[in-house]
């Protein structure tokens, strides 16, 4: 690696007792304390550029099925073929995540970015010149590669580079270009609608923001966390002076002081004493086979790896997603004339409910956020499955929405109360999951959660159209319901609050044990150090 020009720089691992102690920790306060600098800013708005792609390849897809016709195939898609459509794409995504998992580890987290982009561009221009339902399924399977890619990379890069304070709302930047990149996947939808054959400028549009963040991200740098393990300091210490907005040695020596003594503590874990490793033992401790025994083995790991699973996983089991690939076959089911227009309403109500999020997450935390939030998402599921007892699908299907009576209006209503109550708190919260994973599992942990999320949204989306048949539209939101109920007690024993706490703290917080009272004990004693 290479050394400054001063030979007078400290060793990066330190003792972390006594007054250096104190003064360390008060140096991270002064720098979380600040405002993120323009670079930062920056590098998040580039990098959410992935959520967008994520956001607009979710979206479009529900204005796309109802506008397809008898295009693919030359015949009109059954249930099957939409259900196969939209479960492809999560389906892939789950199958990407623990392979760029690896990737993001090995090459780093912008390659994976940079290869995502290419698989979106490939996958919207097929989508948007096939002629079969089979090369529709194979080209949105490629997207779903794209996305399941982006989605776990985009979070963990940016909270890499975020300052302890503010890492939450900058994550959240990323979930809101999700949401932004849905309203802008139903403005497109609802414009190409009429047009003959439209539905192919819907999904060929998405390889746009691809391209432009291909053109950007090649001049982005590396996290850096990521060079650190790869024991490239000097580059780390660059970024880490853009990233502080720092001409001072002081906060960025300390960042990179606890990123070292956290890689230290580790290399113990495995066996490897970290003052006389070599660069070749320790690439030893990063390989895929080891890490996940890491993941699996130490108690502090496994907890997060199974909260940040539970959470990916509810995010999805509470149906967020029927509403984002089914929303305008859901609202032409129950009578409404423009589907894709009023299924517009739920996009831009995620969208502002997650700017809502977007200023709350810090100060509120993510724990509390949670427990507010869910029981939200519960009150409008009820309502829809109460109007949708008064609702014969068959019967108002293409129909005028007078002849349904009120209950398609409470239908749009209890959406709306919903999707909020999502969009504050499960729409955000669980793309947190880098911070609860030490630096040498972090990669690893998070594209195994994500992988939960994409298992579940696979399931989700291939189940829905079969559950409205099989349980009718009230017992299918009500089982939404019953799954937010029990996701909300599980927060509550479980979940512990890492607003405020840097990324290497979080991990003490998490040896404190399962239930939230002993985490809480642990995070009183990193409030004492």
């Amino acid at each position: 690696m290479t050394e400054p020009d001063d030979g007078q720089r400290q060793p990066l691992i330190g003792d972390e007792h006594g007054d250096d102690a104190t003064d360390r920790n008060e140096t991270r306060r002064r720098a979380d304390a600040r405002s993120p600098v323009l670079f930062i800013w920056i590098l998040t708005l580039a990098a959410g550029i992935s959520g967008l792609l994520f956001g607009y390849d979710t979206g479009v897809i529900s204005s796309t099925l109802v506008s397809i016709g008898d295009d693919l195939s030359g015949r009109p898609l059954t249930r099957l073929d939409k259900s196969l459509i939209t479960s492809c794409t999560s389906l892939f995504a789950f199958i990407a995540d623990p392979l760029t998992g690896a990737i993001s580890d090995s090459l780093g987290r912008k390659s994976v970015i940079l290869i995502a982009d290419i698989l979106f561009i490939a996958g919207a221009l097929w989508q948007a010149v096939t002629t079969s339902v089979w090369g529709m399924i194979l080209g949105r399977s490629v997207v779903g590669f794209a996305i399941g890619s982006a989605s776990f990379v985009t979070p963990l890069y940016i909270s890499e580079l975020a300052p302890a304070q503010h890492r939450g709302r900058l994550v959240v930047i990323s979930v809101l270009m999700i949401t932004l990149g849905q309203v802008i996947a139903y403005v497109i939808g609802w414009s190409f609608s009429e047009a003959p054959r439209g539905w192919r400028w819907m999904v060929g549009l998405g390889a746009a923001p691809a391209i432009a963040q291909l053109a950007l991200f090649a001049f982005m740098p590396e996290t850096p966390r990521w060079l650190v393990m790869q024991e490239r300091i000097e580059k780390a210490r660059q970024v880490l002076q853009k990233a502080y907005g720092s001409t001072t040695d002081e906060i960025v020596e300390t960042t990179l002081r606890r990123i070292e003594s956290e890689l230290n503590e580790e290399s113990r874990l495995e066996g490897v004493d970290p003052h006389h490793a070599t660069p070749g033992m320790k690439s030893e401790i990063f390989k895929t086979k080891a890490r996940f025994s890491e993941l699996v083995r130490v108690p502090s790991n496994r907890r997060a790896l199974i909260i940040a699973c539970m959470l990916q996983g509810l995010q999805q089991l509470c149906g967020f997603n029927v509403l984002m690939y089914f929303s305008a076959t859901i609202f032409a089911l129950v009578g409404f004339q423009s589907p894709t227009l009023t299924a517009l309403c739920v996009a831009m109500t995620n969208f502002l409910f997650t700017v809502v999020a977007f200023y709350a997450i810090d100060t509120v935390g993510r724990r509390r956020i949670l427990l507010y939030s869910i029981p939200v998402m519960v009150v409008g599921l009820i309502l829809c499955s109460v109007a949708f007892n008064f609702i014969d699908i068959h019967a108002v299907q293409g129909a005028d929405t007078g002849k349904g009576g009120p209950w398609p209006i409470l239908v749009v209503v209890a959406m709306v109360i919903y999707v909020a109550g999502y969009a504050i708190g499960l729409g955000n919260v669980p793309w947190q999951q880098s911070e609860l994973f030490p630096l040498t599992v972090r990669s690893l942990g998070g594209a195994l959660a994500t992988s939960t999320n994409w298992l579940c949204n696979t399931i989700v989306g291939f189940t829905f159209l079969p559950l409205l048949w099989l349980l009718t539209g009230p017992g299918t939101f009500a089982l939404y319901a019953a799954i937010c109920v029990a996701g909300w007690i599980a927060v509550w024993l479980i979940y512990p609050e890492t607003a405020g706490l840097s990324l290497e703290e979080v991990g003490t917080l998490l040896k404190g044990g399962w239930l939230v009272r002993g985490q809480h004990r642990a995070r009183g004693l990193l409030g004492s150090s």
